[in-house]
């Protein structure tokens, strides 16, 4: 007998020793539910004493998660999911997700959810545009999806949030001891370095959830939230440094010097006049590349200069929010945002009809509107958190970036109309692949953990999101 009836490994033993002293143990099946009753007295004495001293910190399957099996996720693997069936992960892809889980990865039972990576819109035919949210409109409209949400879309760094409501939360549902909450970026790693800035941001989420009154709404003490966190320096530091900038600061030094010359060399009746309007245009559009990347940067010093942007509220106790729309995810952050305006900010946000060509162009006027004011430009999103078209399910999301912002993306100079041309012939449809095959195994690791599933089986997935990270797809896309 045991002392409680605990599930380890999808089995669980129901003999709770009632006569001797212990209890009398059910199982409600399928619902997975136990009923016991104590038993009214000690009918025969056991052997050996088999209830404990002091209650156990951890259930058995929280002990047995502790080490998880090199097994479950080096080779060849094919992940069952309940949107996109089998999910096939490369064995050359697991050991690149191996190495970085391993070595970079935040302790694994926080970890349930990795979000998917997102296509951007087809090429559009525009003049002096790459990206454009009519593409995205009619993606969905020929997918039979007739109703989009469409989302600021922040220029930071992507943050899941997964928090508890007390230490005893953490060590039922978590079989976490040391800790009530932490925020990771979309490849597993931890955010922030500094633990006591993370235990101030948790904080500050924790105390917004209760004046919002969401934690009691929602009938939940742990709550997992898909986020942008402000500024994109924050986290960016060292691609800044070495890419950006690095840029930035030789194209400063030499332009400006060859235009000098090229000036000199004019004044000697030399035939530089196109060398020397191109290298001007150059200069010109590397200063442009600059103002982009500056303006997603500002000095963080404290909690003080950091903006978290929640958009999905992705699961409580009981079962994911999946099943909700994005206008009623949106709404629930706003209320969130409300509680606390100097940390959480609320993302804008349009409801549009895809049908309706005024609808469509009222999203595109605040489309050249946030990107004309130096935005990176919107997320287009299906009403359907899950949503599918006449071929099955459809990208959960679409990005549409500004011309001045994916200077950043391809390119100081990519916006020469014969850098332009050859880039319209990108290809997005690798992307999209990669995108739903992410997103299936997202919610499948999600639907596993609040189904009580084992570490292993919730690991699986999300391993799987990590590993199809290195599938060979344009980084730019």
């Amino acid at each position: 007998p045991v002392p409680d009836a605990e599930w380890l490994n999808n089995t669980i033993d129901v003999d709770t020793g009632c006569v001797f002293g212990g209890k009398l143990t059910a199982l409600r099946y399928p619902e997975r539910e136990l009923v016991s009753v104590p038993a009214a007295q000690v009918y025969a004495p056991p052997a050996r004493p088999f209830l404990p001293e002091a209650e156990a910190a951890l259930t058995a399957q929280q002990r047995h998660d502790e080490v998880l099996d090199l097994a479950d996720v080096i080779g060849k693997r094919i992940v069952h999911t309940r949107l996109q069936q089998n999910v096939t992960i490369r064995e050359e892809n697991a050991i690149t997700a191996l190495e970085a889980m391993s070595r970079f990865a935040v302790d694994p039972r926080w970890l349930i959810y990795l979000p998917p990576t997102m296509s951007p819109t087809e090429t559009t035919g525009l003049e002096g545009l790459l990206e454009h949210p009519a593409e995205a409109f009619a993606y969905y409209r020929q997918a039979g999806v007739l109703q989009v949400v469409c989302e600021e879309k922040h220029m930071g760094s992507r943050a899941v949030v997964v928090l508890c409501r007390d230490p005893d939360a953490a060590r039922r549902r978590f079989g976490v001891l040391d800790g009530t909450g932490i925020v990771y970026t979309r490849t597993g790693r931890r955010f922030f370095e500094d633990p006591a800035l993370e235990k101030e941001l948790l904080a500050r989420v924790d105390a917004a959830l209760e004046a919002s009154g969401l934690w009691a709404e929602l009938e939940t003490d742990w709550i997992c939230i898909d986020a942008e966190l402000l500024p994109w320096s924050a986290k960016a530091q060292v691609l800044l440094r070495r890419q950006y900038a690095a840029v930035g600061a030789a194209a400063g030094a030499a332009l400006p010097e060859a235009v000098s010359v090229l000036k000199d060399a004019a004044t000697r009746e030399l035939d530089v006049t196109e060398l020397l309007e191109r290298t001007r245009r150059r200069a010109e559009l590397t200063e442009a590349f600059v103002d982009v990347y500056r303006r997603y940067c500002w000095p963080v010093e404290s909690l003080a200069d950091l903006k978290l942007a929640p958009f999905h509220l992705l699961a409580t106790e009981g079962g994911t929010r999946l099943d909700r729309d994005h206008r009623w995810h949106m709404e629930t952050m706003h209320r969130l945002c409300a509680a606390d305006p100097e940390l959480l900010l609320a993302t804008p946000y349009l409801l549009v009809d895809v049908t309706d060509a005024d609808s469509e162009q009222a999203a595109v006027a605040w489309w050249q509107d946030l990107t004309e004011r130096g935005g990176e430009g919107m997320v287009v999103k299906p009403l359907d958190f899950i949503a599918r078209g006449r071929r099955g399910i459809v990208q959960p999301a679409l990005k549409s970036r500004g011309r001045e912002y994916l200077r950043l993306i391809y390119g100081p100079e990519y916006t020469v109309p014969e850098s332009l041309e050859r880039l319209r012939q990108r290809g997005v449809s690798g992307k999209r692949s990669l995108a739903i095959r992410e997103f299936a195994l997202g919610v499948e690791a999600l639907e596993r953990f609040v189904r009580w599933e084992p570490l292993r089986r919730v690991h699986e997935c999300v391993f799987g999101v990590l590993a199809l990270e290195s599938e060979p797809v344009d980084p730019r896309l």
